[in-house]
Order: C-alpha cells, then sequence, then structure tokens
C-alpha cells in the first residue's frame, strides 16, 4: 500500500523567523498555528499547506534576477490577488519592496522584509 503524502507547508528561511512570519500573516490574513523559538507556522483559517518560518542566522537573501555569483533563488511564492495595485500597496506598506524587474503586466515581483522574491499577481480570463 502506497503511504498518503500531503504537502503540509513550504519553509522559509530568515534571519528573524517571527518578523517574517508576522509580514506574511498580516499580507495573507492567516493565523498563527504555531509558534516555538525560531519557528512559526501559519496557515489559511480553513486548512491546507501553510507556510512555516525558520530562523537561520547565516541566512544570505537571494538574488532575483540571478547572477552566477550571488544566492539564487531556490523557489519564490505566487500570490494571487484580485486588485494588483492595492495588494503591491499593501505588501509596501508592511514591509516588502518592489524589484527593479518587472517582466510581466499582470504580475508585480516584490521582495519581503527578509529579502525572498515573491510574486503578486491577477488571473487573466486567458489562465482560467
Amino acid at each position: 500500500m502506497r503511504p498518503r503524502c500531503t504537502l503540509a507547508a513550504t519553509t522559509l528561511d530568515a534571519p528573524d523567523a517571527p518578523a517574517l512570519a508576522r509580514f506574511y500573516r498580516n499580507l495573507l490574513d492567516w493565523p498563527v498555528r504555531k509558534e516555538e523559538p525560531g519557528w512559526v507556522e501559519i496557515g489559511p483559517p480553513g486548512g491546507g499547506a501553510g507556510l512555516s518560518f525558520q530562523t537561520e542566522p547565516l541566512f544570505t537573501p537571494p538574488r532575483w534576477p540571478s547572477e552566477r555569483s550571488a544566492q539564487q533563488m531556490m523557489m519564490h511564492l505566487d500570490i494571487e490577488v484580485t486588485d494588483l495595485p492595492a495588494a503591491v500597496e499593501r505588501a509596501v506598506a508592511l514591509g516588502a519592496r518592489p524589484a527593479g524587474s518587472q517582466p510581466q503586466d499582470d504580475v508585480r515581483v516584490l521582495y519581503d522584509p527578509a529579502g525572498h522574491p515573491f510574486c503578486l499577481f491577477t488571473r487573466t480570463t486567458a489562465d482560467a
């Protein structure tokens, strides 16, 4: 019998896990599931895969776009929004900063307070 496997969370390293968790908790309006020293888990109110944050004192923010001699991005979060300009404004007010390169009209690349790139996007009719 094959064991059941369920994605529980994506974990982001950060120099200050509680601070980064606070940013995403406020951005996504998700509650804290678990908190202990150096570790915070948040998730959607109705259940499902969430985000975890782990304190990593040697954390180096990734570079995007990638550079051969710098820490490369291993993954990023794509967050669907209904109003892209308003969502960008909210993210910036919470501590994000826009990336210099913006490759698409319906996507905005930002950096969270720890420097992880993430995308806010609106779904177009062609995506549906």
